[in-house]
């Protein structure tokens, strides 16, 4: 009995706070069959999201053939230190991964326009124990990969829910008016 409660309170709580779990990605059938394009032709990511796509229900094309096209422009890696120790070796990254990506219909007109996306995950690095930090690394690498796969379907999934892609309209240049108050101090001289 008192367990039963305490599972209904906390699932009470879970989703009064907002929590739920997250859905599987949407892609819209009209892109069926997808080719995932990389500029790197064995790209890990590249074949994460075509897998991804193939369990969301589409048909991916591996090699040649016509249809829409995910194109993987640039995959770009950094380590960037962010803490040295007394000796001035950094033991401290920051893992940053950055992909830029496009769209098309197999029309090949752009339905999602190019744009980027950058993770980061900070991990530290042991100086005199460097074998276990490449370990660390390699597994944040993988982590970033998924994460990323994930990302960018979610990006394409939340530009195709808008609707067709419109091009940005400049913003107008505000108007000035004159202030009344400046004027009437100007006539007393």
């Amino acid at each position: 009995m008192i367990r039963r409660l305490v599972s209904a309170v906390l699932v009470l709580a879970l989703t009064g706070c907002g929590f739920h779990l997250r859905e599987r990605v949407a892609i819209p059938t009209e892109l069926s069959p997808l080719r995932v394009v990389s500029t790197d032709r064995y790209s890990p990511l590249a074949e994460s999201i075509a897998q991804s796509v193939e369990r969301a229900g589409l048909s991916v094309i591996r090699e040649g053939g016509n249809g829409a096209v995910l194109d993987i422009l640039a995959e770009q890696w950094g380590d960037t230190p962010i803490s040295v120790d007394a000796l001035g070796r950094s033991q401290e990254f920051s893992l940053r991964y950055a992909v830029i990506f496009e769209l098309r219909d197999a029309a090949g007109n752009v339905v999602v326009p190019r744009q980027t996306i950058e993770l980061a995950r900070d991990y530290v690095s042991n100086p005199t124990n460097a074998i276990g930090a490449e370990g660390e690394r390699e597994t944040l690498a993988k982590e970033l990969r998924r994460e990323m796969a994930f990302s960018m379907l979610r990006r394409i999934e939340a530009v195709l829910k808008l609707g067709v892609v419109k091009p940005i309209q400049p913003v107008p240049a505000p108007t000035v008016t004159p202030n009344p108050a400046d004027q009437t101090g100007q006539s007393g001289g």
